[in-house]
């Protein structure tokens, strides 16, 4: 079982070529994957969310991008001549002119430093160089990542199983519980009858009146699928893949049926137990949203 919160980071370096690929996932619907990194980099935004998909299958997914290229090659200085010559006819008629007379102190540098005679621009990038180099990164903040899901997710694994035996053990004093539930109603109607026409109570009444009533507030089925659940439960927190649907799914069944089982009841025990029940259930499906 894995949460879907966690957070990985990873660096490499590849002749000349430095890349910093961190990830950090948090709780969502489906699988959601956002990106920041260079313009220049947005062609890797495809293999990086296809290598994502294949090892995160529920979260939303920040990916944050980092490269710096230090080869000797990485830049280009481009010169623009035409500009150039423009800038140096312009210096030779100011020069010729009959104004104020002007020291002619053009130099080679002078002119260089005019707005964009030289343009220093990134040169083009081996796709294939870069995306090898990602890649790498991205794999290894995403084995980071796995890593600090999983350990959360042990942590959230072993609170839902502690909630669901608490479930079961107080699904079992309920089903203990309901005969008294019966026996105590058929009593009370008894006492009832007995009080308003005296002591000529037809047993045989009271005991239809009596099977009515237990017939209407049964709750068999409800404990049996109380149970099943339980048990569901379990056998989908030791699998080795993502269940966070699933469970999902099962907490509400569990709750549906404690909700059953309150409203049929007249039993101050039973409705207290019950209470108890779907704190633990909503406990439960807190839980559940931060599973994968």
């Amino acid at each position: 079982m894995q949460s879907m919160t966690g957070y990985g980071r990873a660096f490499a370096e590849v002749d000349g070529r430095q890349m910093t690929v961190e990830v950090k996932s948090v709780n969502h619907r489906f699988l959601d994957i956002a990106f920041r990194m260079p313009r220049n980099l947005m062609f890797l935004e495809d293999a990086a969310r296809k290598r994502i998909g294949e090892r995160v299958s529920r979260g939303h997914v920040d990916v944050f991008v980092t490269y710096r290229n230090l080869r000797t090659d990485a830049r280009v200085v481009q010169v623009d001549e035409a500009l150039f010559n423009a800038y140096a006819d312009a210096l030779q008629t100011l020069s010729g002119s009959s104004g104020p007379s002007l020291r002619d102190d053009r130099t080679l540098m002078g002119i260089a430093r005019m707005p964009d005679v030289l343009t220093v621009t990134e040169a083009e990038e081996d796709q294939e160089a870069v995306r090898a180099l990602m890649l790498g990164a991205l794999d290894a903040a995403l084995d980071a990542l796995t890593a600090m899901r999983a350990r959360e997710g042990e942590t959230i694994r072993q609170d839902l199983a502690g909630r669901v035996d608490a479930i079961q053990r107080m699904t079992e004093r309920v089903r203990a519980r309901y005969p008294e539930t019966v026996a105590a109603y058929t009593q009370r109607l008894k006492n009832a009858v007995a009080e308003l026409v005296g002591s000529g109570v037809d047993e045989t009444r009271l005991l239809m009146e009596a099977a009515l009533m237990a017939d209407r507030s049964a709750i068999d089925e409800e404990i049996v699928r109380l149970n099943s659940h339980a048990e569901q439960l379990r056998a989908l927190l030791a699998l080795d893949e993502p269940v966070g649907r699933r469970v999902d799914f099962i907490v509400q069944e569990l709750n549906r049926e404690t909700n059953t089982i309150a409203s049929k009841s007249q039993d101050i025990p039973i409705t207290k137990l019950t209470v108890d029940m779907k704190a633990e259930i909503e406990k439960l499906r807190e839980q559940v949203q931060n599973v994968e």
